[in-house]
Order: structure tokens, then C-alpha cells, then sequence
């Protein structure tokens, strides 16, 4: 239990790497109760934790004043730690591999800082063997220490949900790994000084990795099915929340809601699980399909759109079109793999360049990822449609009265209305006299 009470004694610090949406809050979290060096590469991001600024918005500015976590840019200070904790993004390429980069670098950040007697501790989703085969060597070889007689490891998938604030890492049982059983149970100690609901032990490191892609390609699979049959019902004229709403009168039904379907989770994960099943030989058929539907659903809801501006008799290139919400879920700051690029990528391929309002996302972010310049919502007017895309609480809260006056002077049933997150009820639309359309 070596590092274990060296941590509740102060004897060595626990030192997160990665301080985004992931990492911060856990850096808060143990801040609570042993000694925390919280490192990130960005200095601006660092300076803003530093002045109490919580860019991530997950646990707020008064949290970021008041804990004790040190924050830095500074590598050495990893090596006043010998629990290391890494979080830090995978994202995947353009052609839909995973892009192991930012793993990698932090490893090799981490490497060259390594102290003999630590515990290494992954919390990046990776697919299975990624932490043993990839990051230790880079470990190694950067700090001339061997795994397993020098230093171990372990792997601990994490399940925040940005911009959750009812399933939080304290309340979220927490999956935990290590390379040995002495490992696992060192790690498992640590992190039970922070969430309350408890530790699950996984039997070894690639159950723990595999675990992490499972649970969010069922969840990917689940809004696929329901997104496929909206896609078939809007054929229909059939109103698929309505439909849902019918089934979710039997007591199993799982209730899942058509949507797009981005983040840094759902969106990525089942590229991790599809690349290490296809490099081995097993070519994936219902994870592969169910992720391609919800790549597909920007597209759709941006065609869907254009048929709506046609039968409102919209000169379709000159129209004006308000995208309201970026981020890939509502309330939250966080842009990332947003599909609602998708929608703006498809419409300008009609030669429409629509405006985007949303004020939880960076406008500079915005910019430089998706290279969409934000409006602010008391800017717009004189719009043909609008994109309800995110359900942020702004957008949420309008009033019939207050969205109208947003539509350029013209009659009721040319103003385009187009519903992606089901805010408003058909009945209620139908009473605008908007030409409306609801995924």
C-alpha cells in the first residue's frame, strides 16, 4: 500500500495530466484529500484555472477558486508525484482511425518525469492493448525505468458526461485495472477516496478498455436503430417522438430519442472497437453500421431542411439561415466532433452560408475548429428558417412571440422551422402556421 499512504500521509502528490473536461474535475475532486499537481500543456488554459476561470463550465469558477489543485505547465513538477493519473483526448483521423497523438505525447511527457516506485494510470479511451503494448514502452523508454519492477500501471476508463450535473464522478461507479492484482488494489484505494458510488475491478487492463468501448457502442447503436427508423417514418409522415412515446408505455422499452450523435465519446468510441477488430481479422458489421447511420443524420437533417425552404418557395441559395447551438450537447461549452458541422457542411454545398448562434460555445474555438464566425441570438433577424440543433436552456426557454419576431415580415407559412431535438410539440407548431419539420 506503499504510495497509497504515502498520498494520505503528503509524502508524494497524485499528479493529473490532461486538465480538460476529463481531467479537471477529477484534479478538484482529489484536491479534497491528498496533494494534486494538475498539468496541462496549454499555458492559457493553465493561467485561466489560475485566475479561478473554469473554461470547461463542469465544476464552475467558485470550485476552481477554492481548490488546492497546483496548476502548471511545467513537466518537472510531475516527478513531486508518484500517482499519476493521464486524461487526456483520442480523437480519431479524418479517415476514421484512431489518433493515438495526444496518448502518445503525454506518455512521452510523463516518461521522461517518471520516478521509480509510481503507479501509472490511463483514463484516455483507447482500444484494448493500447495502454501495454504502446504506452508503456514510450514509459520506459523515456525514463529508463522497467514496467512492472520500477514502476506499473493501470487503466481506468472514464464516464464523465460534460455538462451532466446529476451523473458526476463521485456518483458514477468507477472501472479500475491494474497490471497485477497488488496494482489494482492500490489504485482501486485511491480512487475510492473520491467516488462514492464505489469501484468495479476489472480482472486486467484490456477487459477494463474493451468495457469503456462496449458501453458507449450499445449506447451509439441504441440512437442508431431509433435514427434509422426516423429516417423511414419522416417517409411516413409519421411523427417519430410520437411514436416513442407509445412504446415507451411497456415496461422494457429503452426509449432512446433520434438525434445527432457526436463528442468525444459516443462519436469516437466505436472507431476504437472496429480498427483493433479489423487489424485481427473480424471485420465489424452491426458497430460499423450503426456508427455510419449517425455520421449520416447532419446530412439528413440539412437536406430535410432544403425541402422545406423549397415548399415555403424559397429561392433556396438566397435564403437566410439561422443555426441555433454548436456544441455537440446542450448546456455544455464542448465542441468537439460536433455534427452540427455536418448540417452547416451540407447546406453550404447548396450554396447557403448559414449564420450560427450559440452562447455556451468559445467563439475563438469555433472559429479555429469549424471555421464559423458565432452570432449573438440579439443579432438575429431577419431570418427564413431556423435550426433549432442544440436544446440549450436559452433556446429552450423562447417564446413563440420572441422566435416570430426573429422571421423576416412575410406570411406565417413561408417561415421555416426545422426541430432536431424535439423542443417543440407538432400540435404547438402547427398553430404558428410555420412550415416546421422535427427529426
Amino acid at each position: 500500500m506503499g504510495v497509497y499512504q504515502d498520498l494520505l500521509s503528503g509524502k508524494t502528490k497524485l499528479s493529473l495530466v490532461g486538465l480538460g473536461y476529463v481531467g479537471m474535475p477529477i484534479a478538484v475532486a482529489f484536491a479534497k484529500h491528498v496533494q494534486v499537481v494538475g498539468f496541462d500543456l496549454n499555458e492559457h488554459k493553465i493561467a485561466l484555472y489560475r485566475e479561478g476561470i473554469d473554461p470547461t463550465q463542469e465544476v464552475g469558477d467558485a470550485a476552481i477558486r477554492q481548490t488546492k489543485v497546483d496548476f502548471t505547465a511545467d513537466e518537472t513538477r510531475l516527478r513531486e508525484a508518484r500517482f499519476h493519473i493521464v486524461a487526456v483526448p483520442t480523437p480519431v483521423n479524418q479517415d476514421k482511425t484512431p489518433d493515438l497523438a495526444p496518448v502518445i505525447g503525454a506518455s512521452t511527457i510523463l516518461g521522461r518525469n517518471l520516478t521509480a516506485g509510481s503507479i501509472v494510470v490511463y483514463e484516455s479511451t483507447v482500444y484494448p492493448g493500447v495502454t501495454e503494448e504502446v504506452c508503456v514502452p514510450i514509459l520506459e523508454q523515456q525514463s529508463g525505468l522497467k514496467c512492472g519492477v520500477d514502476f506499473t500501471v493501470g487503466y481506468s476508463p472514464e464516464r464523465i458526461n460534460p455538462g451532466d450535473k446529476k451523473h458526476r464522478l463521485e456518483n458514477i461507479v468507477k472501472i479500475v485495472s491494474g497490471m497485477d492484482a497488488a496494482t489494482r488494489e492500490e489504485i482501486a484505494l485511491v480512487y475510492e477516496l473520491v467516488i462514492a458510488a464505489g469501484v468495479h475491478r476489472a480482472s486486467c487492463i484490456k477487459v477494463a478498455e474493451a468495457a469503456k468501448l462496449m458501453e458507449n457502442s450499445q449506447r451509439d447503436i441504441n440512437i442508431a436503430f431509433v435514427n434509422e427508423l426516423a429516417m423511414a417514418f419522416d417517409c411516413m409522415d409519421i411523427d417519430t417522438n410520437e411514436v416513442i412515446d407509445a412504446m415507451n408505455t411497456k415496461w422494457n422499452a429503452l426509449g432512446f430519442r433520434p438525434g445527432l450523435v457526436g463528442g468525444h465519446c459516443i462519436g469516437v468510441d466505436p472507431y476504437y472497437f472496429v480498427y483493433e477488430a479489423e487489424k485481427l481479422g473480424y471485420h465489424s458489421q452491426i458497430v460499423l453500421s450503426g456508427r455510419k447511420i449517425n455520421d449520416g443524420m447532419g446530412a439528413f437533417v440539412a437536406d430535410a431542411t432544403i425541402k422545406q425552404l423549397v415548399k415555403a418557395g424559397k429561392v433556396v441559395r438566397a435564403a437566410k439561415v439561422v443555426i441555433l447551438g454548436l456544441t455537440f450537447k446542450e448546456n455544455c461549452p464542448d465542441i468537439r466532433n460536433s455534427k452540427v458541422a455536418d448540417i452547416i457542411h451540407r447546406l453550404q454545398s447548396y450554396d447557403i452560408e448559414p449564420l450560427v448562434c450559440d452562447p455556451w460555445a468559445d467563439a475563438a474555438e469555433a472559429k479555429a475548429v469549424y471555421g464559423v464566425d458565432l452570432v449573438p441570438l440579439d443579432k438575429i433577424a431577419a431570418v427564413d428558417c431556423l435550426v433549432f440543433a442544440v436544446a440549450h436552456r436559452e433556446f429552450t426557454a423562447m417564446t413563440l412571440e420572441q422566435i416570430d419576431k426573429l422571421y423576416r415580415p412575410m406570411a406565417q407559412e413561408e417561415k421555416v422551422l426545422v426541430d432536431v431535438k424535439n423542443i417543440f410539440g407538432r400540435e404547438l407548431l402547427a398553430k404558428t402556421g410555420y412550415r416546421f419539420w422535427k427529426l
